[in-house]
């Protein structure tokens, strides 16, 4: 009898108390190694609060996982499509984030620690060209976009008042 797509594993979206979405993974972690589970993944989302993904072959055995842990709410019914977790899972890079007029922190290099503003944005080569707000007079510099993390958005995208 072959695998096909419908027999593969399933994802199952379990309702935590938010802010104890690691904690509950790493419970349910040693529940699944000591008990033998079959749970082939857990995955604990940064920016979804509240919630744990669960990779499993069918819902009983999330809710055997599931029973006991403390901080757990309740298994959401149904099955969670990988393509509504794909934003959650694929890190979007920094470059798509930043605009002209954003304040950065420049997080690596000589200016490492220093604050600039962003005064031209090119995504083709990945690079950020900025002017230091603590240097005495102004020098464009151009660093990679890793180099750089937002401290704050510039107020014009926002629909200045």
């Amino acid at each position: 009898m072959e695998k096909n797509e419908e027999s593969a594993a399933k994802i199952f979206a379990i309702k935590t108390t938010t802010g104890q979405e690691k904690n509950v993974a790493r419970l349910l972690a040693a529940k699944i190694e000591m008990a033998k589970v079959p749970i082939k993944a857990i995955l604990v989302p940064e920016a979804l609060r509240g919630y744990v993904f669960m990779e499993a072959e069918g819902p009983h055995y999330v809710e055997e996982a599931i029973a006991g842990i403390k901080h757990v709410r309740s298994r959401v019914p149904g099955i969670v499509s990988f393509s509504e977790i794909e934003r959650y899972v694929v890190k979007k890079p920094i470059i798509e984030e930043l605009n002209e007029n954003d304040i950065v922190e420049i997080i690596g290099g000589p200016f490492k620690g220093m604050r600039a503003k962003i005064t031209r944005v090119d995504k083709a080569k990945t690079e950020v060209t900025l002017e230091l707000l603590e240097a005495s007079f102004t020098l464009p510099i151009t660093v990679n976009s890793d180099y750089v993390k937002i401290v704050e958005r510039s107020k014009g995208e926002d629909g200045e008042k």
